[in-house]
């Protein structure tokens, strides 16, 4: 290894002789931008000086620590290498490659055209930085030997980069609930910052208005979404994967499932019942369905039905209805982000049950997702649930089972 870097924010990173690695970064590293960067998928930035030798010859002003490595090496190609490669640094450090460093505006200077795109992964496979995640922690120097090993057995390297994927979709998707919700007038207090998104609502008690999105990837954030329930008054619900206080208990969980659109299987509705696409203007019938199948009171009707009209006109939020005999009799959302498709909000009224209606809406909302250019769709359920059991029988896949907690505020408590 030639160089560990570190800064207190920001590039240039600068040499230091010696620091120690834990399971968020390098000792004294820190970022201006917490919400986009840094958290234990992303603790150390790895970049070669073979690819700083090639952008330098093309004339970029760039040199060790410039682009915000934490360590710079040499003989190493790392984004040529397989996530879920592990490095032993050291004597005691293992990282493991976690995804691709994209680079942002920051990176300018360091290209004479301000061109940062050259150092994109999608543009330049070879001559991008990676993000590690640290597997033993400890001390690295420069001239530390670095030895390649291969995945671990128990890798999740790869499940996480597509929970990248999914997690993005599902933020997006819950901002436009959220954000719908604001536009009908209701209290929801949104804090909308880089990978982290929470919603805290006085008005709309319960997880779908006071939740949080981005922890898995930035767990060490999880006193800024206490915080905001706190400052909101309400009881809130934390989406983590890691303990989130002593002693904590799950309120519930959720699976994650996966597939690719065209593996998902086609299923007729049964005779009788015709599935269309819902226009913006049909949101009341939207809204209806979503009520009865959940067998909402009229507090709770009204949170669905207050926001249906800006949700359903909202870009990339695609509804479809099951109509029996010209009456609505399920309903299911598909919302679509960088070609994920989130199926969202699949309901059939109770005298419906049981006949089909729900896998025909899974079925028509995975071939309008790849309609739509979506390489994989994503669904989320309770464990061994029915509806669970609907998407693996539908050709989905659990990839990860999610514990949802409470956080009872102590602001609650003092009103």
């Amino acid at each position: 290894m030639l160089q560990v870097n570190v800064s207190a924010g920001g590039v240039p990173k600068h040499a230091v002789e010696r620091a120690l690695v834990d399971w968020l970064g390098v000792e004294g590293d820190a970022h201006h931008e917490p919400t986009v960067h840094g958290g234990p998928h992303r603790a150390v930035c790895l970049f070669g000086i073979e690819v700083i030798r090639r952008l330098q010859a093309e004339g970029h002003p760039l040199g060790p620590g410039s682009v915000g490595e934490n360590l710079t090496t040499e003989g190493i190609e790392w984004s040529l290498l397989p996530v879920g490669t592990r490095a032993r640094v050291g004597e005691s450090v293992v990282l493991e490659l976690a995804s691709p460093a994209m680079p942002c505006n920051t990176q300018r200077p360091n290209f004479k055209d301000e061109r940062f795109g050259r150092m994109s992964i999608v543009l330049h496979p070879s001559d991008s930085r990676m993000y590690a995640r640290v597997l033993e922690t400890g001390e690295v120097r420069p001239g530390d030997p670095i030895e390649l090993l291969p995945p671990a057995e128990d890798s999740r390297a790869e499940t996480h980069r597509l929970l990248d994927r999914l997690d993005a979709c599902e933020q997006e998707s819950d901002l436009r609930l959220w954000r719908a919700a604001v536009a009908a007038g209701r209290d929801v207090r949104i804090l909308d910052d880089g990978e982290l998104s929470v919603a805290a609502s006085p008005e709309l008690p319960g997880p779908t208005f006071n939740s949080a999105c981005g922890l898995r990837q930035l767990p060490n954030l999880l006193p800024v979404v206490l915080d905001h329930f706190e400052r909101a008054g309400v009881d809130g619900w934390v989406p983590i994967e890691t303990e989130p206080w002593p002693d904590a208990e799950p309120d519930f969980e959720l699976t994650i499932t996966s597939a690719t659109p065209g593996d998902v299987a086609d299923s007729e509705p049964p005779e009788g019942v015709v599935i269309r696409r819902l226009q913006p203007e049909e949101w009341l019938t939207w809204a209806t369905v979503m009520a009865a199948a959940s067998g909402a009171d009229e507090d709770e009707t009204a949170a669905l039905t207050d926001p249906a009209p800006h949700l359903l006109a909202t870009r990339h939020v695609h509804a479809l209805v099951a109509e029996e005999g010209g009456t609505a009799v399920g309903v299911g959302t598909l919302h679509t982000h960088k070609r994920v498709g989130l199926l969202r909000a699949g309901m059939v009224v109770p005298h419906a049950r049981g006949r089909g209606i729900q896998r025909a809406l899974i079925g028509a909302r995975a071939r309008l997702a790849e309609e739509l250019g979506c390489d994989v769709v994503t669904a989320q359920a309770p464990p061994s649930s029915a509806s669970e059991r609907n998407l693996h029988r539908m050709g989905f896949s659990r990839i990860w089972v999610r514990p949802v907690y409470r956080y009872d505020s102590p602001a609650v408590g003092d009103e």
